[in-house]
């Protein structure tokens, strides 16, 4: 089921208007309820209208929270700042504003009204975040491009790397039945279930990879011509970092 009935009550949703092949429909902008105001999560990108139109539906912003860096996540975060006046915290103390870096996985956020905690995520980048919502009856995670509604996402290399990256996959789908609250995409009601097709996906990837090398790829470009074979052009180039990161995964260097 992938559809945004499915967001939990204490959670809303505001889409920006930058769709792409890479962004899917726009960037997923989060509306927490907590107690005395909003968390908001990811207020993407450099977009007035966006901003203005998250804060009127947000009222009060207590904080906001960065899932990492990438502009189409955390550009607008200065201005929403502008806008609304709140923090701004994320793992990364350089996008941070009147806020401590979010260095402590697992930590409480330290808001009051919903049992909302840090979860280090790292893969997709060095400093990729999630945010679990423990709430007994709608539990959620709020999962930025480490997982995404539909497709797959790119592990970033040289910031981003495999080994990490896999092991976030394996710490989401080991939190338990959750409603996935992805950066991009639909909501998903399975977070663990879509981790697991992650996980499964990318030990497809590893193993095209490990063929096209022994078939003959001498460079980075040619894996991707022969893996990614189906996948459009448009996409190679993001397509190369994650084979980039395979290779280094593999202790591989071709250029």
């Amino acid at each position: 089921m992938t559809s945004s009935h499915l967001l939990p009550s204490w959670a809303r949703l505001v889409r920006a208007g930058n769709p792409s092949p890479m962004t899917l429909e726009g960037t997923n902008t989060y509306l927490l309820r907590v107690r005395g105001g909003t968390v908001v999560v990811d207020p993407g990108p450099l977009l007035d209208e966006h901003l203005e139109r998250v804060a009127a539906e947000a009222g009060p912003v207590v904080l906001t929270l960065l899932t990492h860096g990438h502009p189409d996540h955390a550009e607008g975060s200065g201005r929403f700042r502008e806008i609304t006046g709140a923090p701004v915290a994320a793992r990364d103390p350089g996008l941070c504003a009147e806020a401590a870096p979010l260095d402590r996985d697992g930590a409480p956020v330290g808001v009051e009204g919903l049992d909302l905690r840090v979860i280090h995520t790292p893969g997709h980048t060095s400093d990729s975040v999630s945010f679990l919502v423990a709430e007994p009856v709608e539990p959620g995670v709020l999962t930025g491009d480490t997982v995404l509604g539909r497709g797959t996402t790119v592990v970033a290399h040289p910031d981003g790397a495999l080994a990490p990256y896999l092991d976030s996959l394996t710490r989401l789908r080991d939190l338990g039945r959750a409603r996935l609250l992805p950066g991009h995409g639909p909501v998903r009601d399975d977070a663990a279930a879509v981790a697991q097709d992650y996980l499964n996906h990318r030990i497809q990837r590893l193993e095209e990879v490990r063929a096209a090398l022994a078939g003959g790829a001498r460079t980075a470009r040619e894996v991707v011509e022969v893996v990614y074979s189906e996948v459009d052009r448009s996409l190679w180039d993001a397509a190369e970092l994650s084979v980039r990161a395979q290779l280094e995964y593999f202790g591989r260097d071709l250029g």
